[in-house]
């Protein structure tokens, strides 16, 4: 269970971005979707088993872009790019100071997972897509479209409704009328409306061939918001990208069958098992020269907080990155893994 959990604020033109840091573990950071609120996603029992699922024995973070959420409400025409997506995702991880992290992105967040890991091969250790597009003016034809926006904006109660009739497929009455009015305390109806036009425009085409952590790309068949063929598409451009179909017509994969989603996410987010190797034979451990600066302190024999003060970082941040370097070095106490290093001639 992903029980942890801290919400902070990352400034961002003279604005915050509200990120959740949850769980312990390598980092899996899943970039925002079109509407969110860190706070409310998580009294879903859908939404908690989803994440509980997928992200157990990972830091999971999650972040309200801006305009939604637990994020300051202003919207700029400015903040509505691919390349301001990417920006934002690229802050985070350097506020966070992660070097490398596993990306798991979902619907419209799919896009900048895209071309951020297009751009930053070297920071992606694995990548998930679900219910991914390459092009949005491809998802519905353009009245249709016309026709959703026009009608956020005229009436957001009935907007959320028509928008909850889309994403939840044979969703009950009961979680429809959750769900719309989740959206509605999520954002105002030009905030969804400006976010979905968003939606519509992004386009990942010319990054798709450029993009190295050959992905798992999962999709159901009859997905009511973004086209299965979508998703196809996008697996056939990525090199050495994996296709995983599934059942169902609810977008969101918190809702319908969400344990073959979890499934299908885990097997591909899992880390690889070490071969057996001899013992003259050590797996080479590749240290940040952040985890030197930690693991030094740590074989001084202090503590996170202790640590956090002589590095001026958070003690979730120190505690984050022993969990990473026990990890690497394949211990599961401090001690041992500051055994293993001075072993390893690591310090």
């Amino acid at each position: 269970m992903l029980e942890k959990s801290e919400i902070r604020f990352l400034p961002r033109d003279a604005r915050r971005v509200a990120y959740e840091i949850r769980g312990d573990g390598p980092p899996l950071v899943a970039p925002a979707w079109w509407v969110s609120h860190i706070e409310l996603d998580w009294q879903s029992a859908g939404f908690r088993r989803f994440w509980d699922g997928v992200a157990g024995g990972f830091t999971l973070i999650r972040y309200d872009r801006l305009g939604v959420g637990m994020s300051d409400r202003t919207v700029r025409d400015s903040d509505l790019t691919l390349d301001r997506e990417v920006a934002t995702l690229c802050a985070l991880l350097n506020e966070m100071e992660l070097e490398r992290v596993s990306l798991i992105g979902g619907s419209s967040g799919s896009c900048a997972a895209v071309a951020f890991a297009a751009a930053f091969p070297e920071r992606v250790e694995r990548l998930v897509l679900y219910g991914s597009y390459p092009n949005g003016a491809a998802i519905a034809a353009p009245g249709v479209t016309a026709a959703i926006l026009a009608a956020v904006r005229a009436h957001w109660g009935l907007g959320s409704r028509l928008l909850s009739d889309i994403f939840l497929g044979g969703a009950d009455p009961a979680e429809h009328e959750r769900f719309a009015r989740f959206q509605r305390e999520a954002a105002t109806a030009e905030t969804a409306a400006a976010l979905l036009e968003l939606v519509y425009r992004l386009d990942v085409r010319a990054h798709l061939p450029l993009v190295r952590a050959a992905p798992a790309v999962v999709h159901r068949r009859n997905d009511r918001a973004v086209p299965y063929r979508l998703g196809r598409e996008i697996a056939a451009a990525i090199p050495g990208a994996t296709f995983i179909p599934l059942q169902g017509s609810a977008h969101f994969p918190w809702h319908g069958d969400i344990d073959s989603v979890v499934r299908a996410c885990r097997e591909a987010l899992a880390p690889v098992q070490p071969s057996s190797r001899h013992a003259s034979e050590p797996e080479p451990v590749l240290l940040s020269s952040r985890e030197r600066e930690i693991l030094a302190c740590a074989a001084r024999g202090l503590s996170d907080r202790e640590i956090a003060e002589q590095l001026v970082l958070s003690p979730h941040t120190v505690h984050r990155h022993v969990a990473n370097i026990r990890r690497k070095l394949g211990r599961s106490s401090r001690t041992a893994a500051v055994a293993e290093a001075a072993r390893l001639g690591l310090l």
